[in-house]
């Protein structure tokens, strides 16, 4: 048997109705950087509660490596409420102290930014005490760091710039890192190893999110499993991992030869034009027109004076369109929203709403089931339409149910009795049964597991409306949007290349994670009380390094357009030649020699695109 720095070793647990695991051995090695997938309550938050020691197995053991020390952030904080922040995660020390060593500074003035360092942790919000966790564990050193779920109350940047760090710190030769979290960028960009804890088992599989969905894939297919659905689910999303430009640019695990195997009967994601027919149809020509519009609120310390949000803004939302929203906490992506659906009357400007538009928002709030919560599922449904129409098919709002992971069992349950995630999936499916023809998403993947990502996308993918979605997990906003727009500085601004542009934008801003969520709560400042003498100071790379990344990461993207263009020709070839009369040998010889000289061309590209994955990686 190996020699692990931290393992488990025929490890069984079960609760009352469950059985979490059942003989289970896997190990963590120095330098591994694991990412751990699995349905929700299937036992991942728990896998690490084992590991950490807080928690014993019914059976087995669990075995660390003398002297080793782990650091876990877990989905509840041990802060001690009364000490102040400065306490809790610095140690007590001083400005001078941390801001004096070049890494320690940057976690502070990136984590802690806009906080009070000598308010008491008691004070601070939710998302404030995550960051303090958080800071308190990345100030230390540790043998393994244990992360729950930790982009949780992170906008994009700092989402970003927590990936950079760890894979600065966490490389081969230094310690070990284990990931719990639905962020499939996150997953993709930090780990090279993956768990995926289902059935009471432990699988791993080498490489990041796309090399695992791709071995996913793969293992479905030799086994015959009989989970259609979920299979089916996961090659769609193979097909978009595969066929992505943005999101193949980083994954230089993913076998494209294989994964273009596995994916070759998989129609498109979705049929934009087919989509834009059907809801122009449902909403007619004009959807939302923001014209000159500027949202500005008047101070709290100085009434006389206001805050600008949003900053003379004109933009035209149409029927189909698919736009996805980013911005840092505190940017004004929900006044945005607001605007966009008439909840937000602008200060000046104005924005026109067609007549036929009826909008659903999905918050990140719950309140609307709070009114349900007594009823039971199945009352709740039978309020709705008997059947709607999906795809081209007839279906019940039960079937819509099971579709989006519930059981027909679940129908008696009360909505109150309802976990985070089946509360979530129950609040898209209610206001999908309400048929609404443009639709709000304020950070729709909360508190879903990766499965239930894929499900909720799929679902997206065939409904025929105007889709707006505000989201830091840029894997789900980049999947089910078409373009995506940056709020920045009270102004939208498109972002043909994606996420990537938005990041490219803010590059060199030193405080990429200032904004906090207070202050988009009625315009106030949040002054900055973290300050460091010293001006904005190098990361981790030097500028040179950057540089060099940039110039690889656009390169990678040209070769990835490039790519696209070429297996669209041999698409072309492929459907000339089942078109072909078979009797033209002639005729069917000269398409099948085009096409190897399209293949000739796309065998060094993609042998390229690889070498730059692993120079992006490394």
């Amino acid at each position: 048997m190996p020699t692990y720095d931290l393992g488990l070793e025929h490890v069984s647990l079960s609760y009352a109705t469950k059985d979490i695991f059942d003989d289970v051995t896997q190990g963590v090695f120095e330098g591994d950087r694991i990412g751990i997938v699995g349905r929700n309550g299937d036992g991942k938050s728990t896998l690490l509660h084992l590991l950490a020691g807080q928690q014993e197995p019914d059976s087995g053991r669990v075995t660390r490596r003398g002297g080793l020390t782990l650091g876990m952030l877990d989905q509840r904080d041990p802060l001690n409420d009364a000490d102040s922040l400065r306490q809790a995660a610095l140690g007590n020390r001083e400005d001078y102290e941390w801001a004096a060593d070049a890494q320690s500074r940057e976690i502070v003035e990136t984590l802690l930014a806009g906080m009070d360092l000598d308010a008491p942790i008691g004070s601070l919000s939710g998302g404030q005490r995550r960051r303090a966790d958080l800071a308190r564990l990345l100030l230390k050193d540790w043998d393994i760091l244990t992360l729950d779920e930790p982009t949780n109350h992170l906008d994009i940047l700092t989402i970003h710039w927590l990936a950079e760090h760890l894979k600065n710190r966490w490389n081969k030769n230094a310690g070990a890192l284990l990931v719990v979290t639905h962020d499939r960028w996150f997953l993709d960009e930090v780990c090279s190893r993956m768990w995926e804890v289902h059935d009471g088992a432990i699988d791993p599989f080498e490489g990041g999110y796309s090399a695992y969905m791709l071995q996913r894939v793969e293992r479905d297919r030799q086994a015959d499993v009989t989970e259609t659905k979920r299979r089916n689910l996961a090659r769609k999303e193979l097909a978009w991992l595969a066929r992505g430009a943005r999101a193949r640019s980083t994954k230089q695990k993913f076998h494209v030869k294989a994964a273009n195997e596995l994916i070759a009967d998989v129609p498109p994601v979705r049929d934009t034009l087919e989509l834009k027919r059907m809801a122009t149809s449902r909403l007619g020509k004009q959807v939302v027109d923001l014209k000159e519009a500027t949202k500005s609120y008047p101070l709290a310390t100085d009434p006389e004076r206001s805050r600008t949000v949003i900053d003379d803004v004109t933009w035209l939302i149409g029927p189909g369109d698919r736009f996805g929203i980013v911005g840092t906490n505190g940017a004004g992506k929900s006044t945005l929203l607001g605007l966009i659906d008439g909840t937000i009357e602008p200060t000046k400007g104005r924005v026109k709403i067609g007549k036929t538009v009826k909008f659903a928002v999905l918050t990140q709030r719950l309140d609307e089931l709070e009114k349900l919560s007594e009823y039971k599922i199945r009352e709740v449904l039978s309020r709705y339409k008997a059947s709607y129409e999906v795809e081209g098919k007839e279906v019940t709002p039960n079937q819509l149910m099971e579709r989006l992971g519930f059981s027909s069992a679940q129908l008696m349950t009360r909505i109150g009795d309802l976990s985070g995630g089946q509360k979530r999936r129950m609040q898209l499916l209610l206001i999908l049964l309400d048929e609404p023809n443009v639709l709000i998403m304020d950070e729709p993947g909360n508190d879903l597991d990766t499965d239930m990502l894929a499900v909720m996308e799929d679902l997206l993918d065939s409904w025929p409306g105007t889709l707006i979605v505000v989201s830091h997990d840029r894997f789900l906003l980049e999947r089910v949007t078409d373009q995506q727009y940056a709020l920045i500085d009270g102004k939208v601004l498109h972002l043909p290349g994606g996420v990537d542009d938005y990041l490219d934008m803010v590059e060199g801003d030193s405080k990429a994670g200032a904004g906090t969520p207070e202050q988009n709560q009625g315009g106030q400042d949040s002054a900055l009380s973290i300050t460091a003498k010293e001006s904005a100071q190098p990361a981790a790379q030097s500028k040179a390094e950057r540089q060099n990344q940039h110039e690889l990461s656009k390169k990678s993207r040209a070769i990835e357009r490039k790519l696209a263009k070429l297996n669209g020709q041999i698409e072309q070839l492929q459907a000339q030649m089942a078109s072909h009369d078979p009797s033209d040998y002639a005729g069917l010889g000269e398409l099948n020699e085009q096409m190897k000289a399209v293949q000739a061309e796309i065998d060094p590209l993609e042998e390229e695109w690889l070498s730059i994955g692993e120079q992006l990686e490394y």
